[in-house]
């Protein structure tokens, strides 16, 4: 990956709620429908679809428990940084959204 792949790209501002609200779970599946066109928007959609998928693994006691926080937590991130314009690539998470076709 690129040094300069991570910086704020300046989406319009449209762009970038729309990218941190595919972080609120479900929305992620809206986003990619809504935004196909928007590179940015599915870039960061397709992050939180995965996430969302994950939150499922949260109805198992203690350890699904411990990865439905750590979901939480990376979704808050990907919020932040979707929302100020960056292309962040959450660990894990990154490399398998690269692989949904949409």
């Amino acid at each position: 990956m690129e040094e300069n792949e991570n910086k704020p790209t300046s989406p319009s501002t449209d762009s970038n709620l729309m990218a941190a609200l595919s972080y609120v779970w479900v929305l992620s599946i809206v986003m990619l429908i809504i935004k196909k066109d928007d590179e940015f928007v599915k870039f960061h959609a397709k992050q939180g679809l995965i996430l969302f998928i994950a939150s499922f693994i949260g109805v198992i006691p203690v350890i699904g428990w411990i990865i439905w926080l750590g979901v939480v937590v990376l979704d808050i991130v990907g919020f932040i940084k979707a929302l100020s314009g960056e292309k962040y690539k959450v660990p894990i998470v990154g490399d398998m959204a690269e692989k949904v076709k949409f």
